[in-house]
């Protein structure tokens, strides 16, 4: 059963992944409208403490900082318990942490597999999960461009993305009153990136207008970043090469 949360202008936000990269620069644009956040971090609390300040600093209504590791179903658990308590409600849940061994699939050792999978699609599944009874509009789930094609070395991540995809258009079937979108970035300048490609705080303004339904998808769809970065006409182009591209696959076969 869905809890109701009295109605004020103040979003409450749940962002995993939130200590740096693109989880990090969304929650800024969050807290410079006033919002509440749920903070996450993995290994290094004092980046977490710094992201918290900033965000206070900015204008966030409230920040909540918390420990999370997405490949443990206690900590999985116990976080949404402290949102909840802290909040009793959520409006919008970005699941935004991730973890990348790039390797060929025979290079792949058994714990990298099992850590990609567990962080990538299992624990957000989890996490899902548990807030789902809470949240009250949205739920964006970063995925990116090799959710929706391989490339060598990213074997398992990618597998784990296309799973992110069904999650999202499965979960949108199931619960039809909120925006459940993907958001596909290509190559973003975060530490898995290798800080190569796009700014992460360019990543996090599509996220935050896909969370706030500014763009006119159905739910369940992906919002592939690179189409909505430079307005309709590029994104025209995007979807013509990728047609493209399809049509000379296909000649091949």
């Amino acid at each position: 059963m869905l809890m109701k949360k009295p109605a004020n202008n103040h979003k409450v936000v749940f962002i995993t992944g939130s200590s740096s990269g693109i989880g990090e620069q969304t929650a800024y644009l969050f807290a410079a409208h006033g919002d509440s956040l749920v903070l996450t971090y993995h290994r290094y609390k004092d980046e977490g403490d710094v992201v918290a300040a900033k965000c206070s600093s900015l204008g966030a209504k409230n920040v909540l900082l918390i420990h999370l590791d997405l490949t443990d179903n206690e900590s999985i658990v116990n976080a949404v318990k402290s949102a909840i308590a802290e909040y009793s409600c959520l409006d919008i849940l970005i699941n935004n942490a991730a973890f990348l061994a790039q390797a060929i699939l025979t290079e792949q050792s058994f714990e990298n597999i099992r850590l990609q999978i567990k962080t990538n699609l299992e624990g957000p599944i989890k996490i899902t999960k548990e807030c789902l009874p809470y949240i009250q509009e949205s739920i964006i789930n970063i995925g990116s461009n090799l959710s929706t094609v391989g490339q060598k070395q990213f074997t398992v991540y990618s597998a784990t993305k296309f799973g992110i995809r069904g999650l999202t258009k499965s979960l949108a079937l199931e619960f039809p009153n909120l925006r459940i979108f993907t958001v596909n970035p290509s190559l973003t300048a975060t530490k898995m990136g290798h800080f190569k490609g796009l700014p992460p705080a360019t990543v996090a303004k599509v996220v935050y207008r896909a969370a706030l339904g500014d763009y006119q998808e159905k739910s369940g769809a992906d919002i592939n970043v690179r189409d909505y970065l430079y307005g309709p006409q590029l994104k025209r182009y995007w979807i013509f090469i990728r047609w493209l591209k399809h049509q000379l696959w296909k000649l091949k076969f």
